[in-house]
């Protein structure tokens, strides 16, 4: 394919960015341009000659310009096949000339819809006549050049200097590919709006979803797989993909779903005394709540200091300069936090290879969506597991009343539960976790590995008992029968919290009651794999 001169421009756009810029450069070439609305207003205001759409088409814009684009003198001069006789003719006999550049981007769809705008105004910044000239001209780019994004401003001048007022095939095909992304992406947008906002569809019948690449990643989860970072386009919560990095080497596909994991569960303590998350391969490994972040990062490492080396640390509140100095005694992978005082960034700013990541502020823990999964041959979609208890859902099953400490510690040990890796096992006591057991093919060997890393905690610290004595164990799903709760009572777990509804829950009740046991079920199962 040969290089094609830009002679003639056709620009209507909504985002005016560089709009007066880019229409000075092509008049100093002289290229001619033909303007619609607002976009020509613009271009004459900085002193331009524009041709009016109507003034090509031979037809007003009409129907409070619903129509004005679609018309053959335009799509005819976007569509058409410059060295096809068959074409040339039609154009000759119609009066059609040809259009050799685009540039187009949308009625702005989205922020109507984030703004709160009423239906009306919604379905009116649904954009027609664009996405018409932006696929016409993207299907025809053998001959015509289409920009949509204002970003591309600067490659395009730089291309038409480059081949003498011309652009290249390739230029033009790179642009057409990016064009179609920006038309399924905007579909895909309006469609979700229907489905989800206008429909109320929880899973509508065909699920449109639609990505924008942030960056591409030095590898997957191992060195021979490749990996990229995407983001939602449209309106979505902010999390660690919208995190700011002041420092560090760049992170990983392991590195950004570990800080995740980390982010999501530090988040249920948003608003709430300082709080620490340790998490390792997605697993925590350590959660703690205390009067100080110091003390709770102590109290989560102490849990398992041995798995938290390389991990990543995510704290609820600001990080301050003694935390900081504290977590850089271990080799950290990354650190999350809402922000960061002076003398926290001082500290990391020695430690050239740690990532510290600033959110701004914690997601909603509780926040609705989709959460979608791959499987060979299609996909999963479910709803966001946002359950929530309170001490007034929980039903007292056994003979002896959780205390008052018991049923605190119960409740922190079931929201750190939910957010490990089924089979679950979490003991804590005083807002620290005591042992965690993830990731088992049965509930009583969870049980067993979380008193396990807790016992070998007493003997590392010199502990006169595990920090399992006197604790509430939380279970994400029922035990199904009683071993998993006896090896909680062996471990010195006074008070149980788990879902219930097993057949034998029964016998799993008389174990606790023989075993002095408190225990309370709370009709929510949270599984996670």
């Amino acid at each position: 394919m040969s290089d094609v001169t830009i002679r003639r421009a056709l620009l209507s756009v909504s985002d005016k960015t560089g709009l007066v810029e880019l229409g000075q450069a092509l008049a100093a070439r002289g290229v001619e341009l033909v303007s619609t609305g607002g976009t020509a207003g613009a271009l004459r205001d900085a002193g331009l000659d524009v041709m009016d759409i109507s003034d090509l088409t031979g037809f007003p814009e009409m129907m409070d310009g619903r129509v004005k684009t679609l018309h053959p003198k335009v799509h005819g001069g976007l569509l058409a096949v410059r060295d096809s006789p068959e074409h040339a003719k039609a154009m000759a006999e119609h009066d059609i000339g040809a259009i050799d550049l685009v540039v187009v981007n949308l009625y702005p769809f989205v922020q109507t819809v984030m703004k709160g705008a009423d239906r009306d105004e919604i379905i009116e910044n649904i954009d027609i006549g664009g996405p018409s000239m932006v696929r016409s001209a993207a299907k025809n780019h053998a001959w015509v050049t289409v920009l949509t994004d204002p970003a591309d401003y600067a490659a395009f001048l730089a291309e038409l200097d480059e081949e003498n007022g011309a652009t290249s095939y390739d230029f033009r095909r790179l642009m057409a590919a990016r064009a179609y992304a920006a038309t399924a992406a905007y579909d895909a947008m309006i469609s979700q709006w229907f489905a989800f906002a206008d429909q109320q569809q929880l899973f509508p019948e065909m699920l449109a979803v639609t990505a924008a690449r942030v960056e591409e990643l030095r590898y997957g989860e191992n060195p021979h797989q490749r990996a990229a970072l995407y983001v939602p386009v449209g309106p979505h919560a902010k999390g660690i993909a919208q995190a700011e990095q002041l420092q560090g080497k760049a992170l990983s596909y392991n590195n950004y779903n570990d800080a995740d994991a980390a982010l999501e569960l530090v988040a249920e303590f948003k608003g709430q005394a300082p709080a620490v998350v340790i998490v390792k391969h997605a697993n925590p490994c350590g959660v703690a709540q205390a009067a100080s972040l110091l003390e709770a990062w102590q109290g989560a490492l102490q849990c398992d200091d041995v798995s938290a080396f390389g991990g990543i640390v995510a704290v609820n509140v600001p990080l301050d300069g003694p935390t900081a100095e504290a977590i850089c005694a271990i080799f950290t992978e990354v650190v999350v936090a809402p922000a960061a005082d002076e003398a926290a960034r001082a500290v990391f700013a020695g430690k050239k290879n740690l990532r510290l990541l600033i959110t701004g502020d914690l997601p909603d823990p509780r926040r609705t969506g989709l959460l979608i999964k791959p499987i060979t041959g299609g996909l999963l979609a479910q709803s966001r597991d946002n359950g929530a208890i309170s001490e007034a859902d929980l039903k007292v099953v056994t003979k002896r009343q959780p205390s008052e400490q018991e049923l605190k510690d119960c409740l922190f040990a079931w929201t750190v539960a939910r957010h490990v890796k089924s089979n679950a096992i979490v003991y804590a006591r005083d807002g620290i976790t005591a042992g965690i057991g993830a990731g088992q093919m049965n509930r009583r060997d969870s049980s067993r590995i979380a008193a396990m890393k807790a016992a070998e905690a007493a003997e590392k610290f010199g502990w006169a008992q595990s920090r399992t004595a006197g604790s509430a164990v939380a279970s994400d799903a029922f035990f199904p029968f009683a071993d998993g709760l006896l090896a909680a009572a062996q471990a010195g777990a006074t008070a149980v919290i788990q879902p219930g509804g097993s057949m034998r829950d029964q016998e799993v009740i008389d174990a606790a009651d023989q075993a002095d046991l408190a225990m309370v079920f709370t009709g929510m199962r949270h599984f996670r794999h």
